[in-house]
């Protein structure tokens, strides 16, 4: 091992001194004797497309996450393969394959419940925006910005280690040598935690702003730290995030903060300023003096990273209720101050919310309902009548509206001890319930009662 490390030391700084970021280099090759990569720990789906493309007169490698994963003792869920053939190649070599997208042609190959990605290898593109946009070059275009609108100008391995985002991400493993082919120093990083990406920072970040969440999420998920010089400039252009369209934003969402390392990844968004980019109007509210909302968002993604790592389900409506949540509580109090009642003014503030929100993160309305339920029981839990108290249960939302309102309380916010009364309640039988309704009335009604009666006597 050290052997191959003290290789791959040679070969990053080699690479970064000397080297040209436009040109590929020759890779370190780390053969079988010297890595932990074995073959029972790759899907049988993903060795298939790899065996398939050599069948067929092609390369594949297995490339990105499953090999960086593979090589720090984990087991990924997903593989990714890269080869030399072409979408068109690819789809002819399996049943069932098909091409997808069109900023970045890719290849899905099923094999059963499992789908392997498939991409053909990227050769880099001409940097002139103008050149790139012209009539007659389809595939490759990019705006006045730097951001790649399309990218699909094929190349050979070397090429498409050179076009990856960071180091740890462009190792190759084939099962044609069962080696490991490094060409930019991940291996080197991967051994030393470093988040480090290939070519000039900006340029990088400047083609695809979406790098930079991946640069935050890596180093959470791993612990990794990210690299000076490749942290740099994410602060300056946390704002070029705002390009990229919502759609994809909300799924890169997802990735960051249900992963099982949402706490960490937070932190991570918030050090290089890229959180206010995701949810701007709860980065408003995120000031030093708001210390509720900054416990409200922290206790939501530990418990949901407490969820996922003991394979419990989750779901994005709740996550998301929590990050929002601050930014609709302060609008709700606004509009209540201009006297419009309690629950129009909630209702109200919700739609305001989620309306700037969706032209950030477009949350799909399977999810965004929900997490609309959610809120509108928070102002329901209070009442507690006899049968409103056993319709509440009965709700689909209940659950989902009761952990919010325990989360509420866990963060600090009074609210008379509804959390406790609702536990009980759950846990009581009918008379006991009965009970618990008959004590809230209040003292006041009896009193009434009472002077009444003296009056008619």
């Amino acid at each position: 091992m050290l052997k191959w490390l003290s290789g791959a030391s040679d070969r990053l700084n080699s690479w970064l001194n000397n080297g040209d970021d436009n040109e590929p280099t020759s890779p370190q090759i780390i053969p079988r004797d010297q890595h932990n990569i074995s073959r029972k720990h790759i899907s049988k789906a993903a060795l298939n497309v790899i065996a398939g493309l050599r069948k067929g007169g092609y390369q594949g490698f297995l490339v990105g996450g499953g090999v960086r994963d593979l090589l720090l003792a984990g087991r990924p869920k997903d593989f990714d393969v890269a080869t030399d053939a072409t979408p068109e190649q690819i789809v002819s070599l399996f049943r069932g394959a098909r091409i997808i997208g069109r900023r970045f042609k890719i290849v899905h190959v099923r094999f059963g419940r499992e789908v392997i990605e498939v991409t053909t290898f990227r050769s880099n593109h001409e940097p002139k925006p103008i050149e790139l946009g012209r009539p007659g070059n389809k595939k490759s275009v990019q705006s006045e910005s730097g951001m790649l609108l399309r990218d699909n100008v094929f190349g050979t391995v070397e090429d498409d280690a050179i076009r990856r985002d960071f180091t740890i991400n462009a190792l190759y493993y084939t099962t044609a040598d069962f080696a490991i082919y490094d060409y930019t120093g991940g291996i080197y990083d991967l051994h030393h935690k470093i988040i480090r990406i290939i070519g000039d920072p900006e340029t990088r970040y400047r083609e695809d702003p979406v790098r930079m969440l991946r640069a935050a999420r890596f180093a959470a998920k791993l612990n990794f730290t990210i690299e000076p010089e490749t942290a740099a400039p994410i602060a300056k252009l946390a704002s070029t995030l705002r390009d990229i369209p919502a759609a994809r934003l909300f799924d890169e969402s997802l990735k960051l903060l249900m992963s099982g390392q949402g706490l960490a990844t937070y932190y991570q968004l918030k050090e290089y300023g890229l959180f206010e980019q995701l949810f701007p109007e709860t980065g408003e509210v995120l000031t030093p003096d708001n210390i509720f909302a900054e416990q409200l968002i922290t206790n939501a993604l530990k418990n949901t990273d407490k969820r996922i790592n003991q394979g419990k389900p989750v779901t994005p409506a709740f996550i998301f209720a929590a990050m929002l949540w601050p930014a609709v509580q302060r609008r709700h109090l606004e509009l209540m101050a201009d006297r419009i009642p309690e629950v129009p003014a909630l209702h109200q503030a919700s739609q305001e919310i989620v309306s700037r929100q969706q032209q950030h993160t477009a949350i799909p309305k399977r999810f965004g309902i929900p997490m609309r339920e959610i809120w509108d029981l928070q102002l329901r839990l209070p009442r507690r009548s006899s049968r409103r108290a056993e319709s509440m249960l009965e709700n689909r939302r209940f659950r989902a509206a009761y952990d919010f309102l325990l989360l509420r309380e866990e963060a600090g916010e009074d609210t008379g001890g509804l959390g406790q009364w609702w536990t009980d309640y759950q846990n009581h039988n009918g008379d006991q319930r009965d009970n618990m309704i008959r004590s809230l009335r209040p003292p006041a009604n009896n009193s009434r009662r009472s002077t009444r009666k003296r009056k008619t006597d």
